[in-house]
C-alpha cells in the first residue's frame, strides 16, 4: 500500500466531503433554540424546587441531538450502528413533573429537526409551543392553589377561622381535619390571586389559633 493509497481511503472522503458550514449553523441554531427552551422552561416553571442543572441540561440535549442527526443523515450504515447503541442507554433519573418530560421531548425534537436541516419548522414549532406553554402559565397565575394548615385550640377557635375563611376565599376545602385532647389541625385548599399572603397574620391574630401555615400545592386537583 502506498501512501497514495491511504490519503484514497474512505476515511479521508468523508472528511473531505463533510460541511463545516452546514454543522456550524445547525448546532448555532441548536444553541439559540436551546435558550429559548431554556428561557420558556424558567418561566413557566411551577414546581417546589427550580433546578438549574435540568434547565441547562436542555440546552446541551437539544444539541446533543442535533450533533447525533447530524452525523446519522449522512451515513445509513452509521444510523443503524447508532440505534443499536442508543439502545443499550437507560435513564434512570425519576421526573416528577409532567412538564418536564415535555420539555425533555421539545429539546430532543428541536435537536431531530435541526439535524435534518428543516430549520424553519425548528424554528416556527418552538415558538407555537414557546407561545402556548406561556398562555397556560399566565392563565393559571390568577389563581393559584394552595394548602393552609391550622393548629387550634378548642372548636370556637375552628368556628372563628372557618368565618373569616370564607369571608375572603370564594373556593375553600376542608382536606383533613385531626383531634387530639381538645387540639385540631386542619387542612384546606384553597385559591389566592396575585401572591397576596397578608390574610395569614390577621388569621393568627384569631383567639385560639396557635400555628398557621401556608404551603404552595403543586398537586393534581379538581377544578
Amino acid at each position: 500500500m502506498t501512501f497514495d493509497d491511504i490519503l484514497k481511503s474512505s476515511y479521508v472522503e468523508k472528511f473531505s466531503s463533510f460541511s463545516f458550514l452546514d454543522a456550524f449553523i445547525a448546532l448555532l441554531a441548536a444553541f439559540l433554540l436551546g435558550l429559548f427552551i431554556h428561557a420558556i422552561y424558567k418561566r413557566t416553571f411551577s414546581g417546589v424546587m427550580y433546578s438549574k442543572a435540568f434547565n441547562t441540561s436542555l440546552v446541551l440535549l437539544t444539541m446533543l441531538t442535533t450533533f447525533i442527526i447530524l452525523a446519522v443523515t449522512s451515513n445509513v450504515v452509521l444510523s443503524l450502528g447508532m440505534v443499536g447503541a442508543l439502545s443499550i442507554v437507560r435513564f434512570r433519573t425519576a421526573i416528577k413533573d409532567p412538564l418536564d418530560l415535555v420539555f425533555l421531548f421539545w429539546a430532543i425534537g428541536c435537536g431531530i429537526v435541526l439535524g435534518a436541516g428543516m430549520l424553519p419548522l425548528a424554528l416556527v414549532g418552538s415558538l407555537l409551543i414557546g407561545l402556548v406553554l406561556l398562555g397556560f402559565v399566565r392563565q393559571r397565575d390568577g389563581d393559584l392553589p394552595y394548602v393552609l394548615i391550622l393548629s387550634l385550640d378548642g372548636e370556637t377557635a375552628e368556628v372563628q377561622s372557618l368565618s373569616y375563611l370564607k369571608k375572603h376565599f370564594a373556593k375553600l376545602q376542608v382536606k383533613s381535619k385531626t383531634v387530639t385532647s381538645g387540639h385540631l389541625e386542619l387542612i384546606y385548599e384553597l385559591r389566592l390571586k396575585d401572591n397576596d399572603t397578608s390574610f395569614i397574620n390577621e388569621l393568627q391574630g384569631i383567639s385560639g389559633v396557635v400555628n398557621a401555615t401556608l404551603v404552595s400545592y403543586n398537586g393534581e386537583y379538581a377544578a
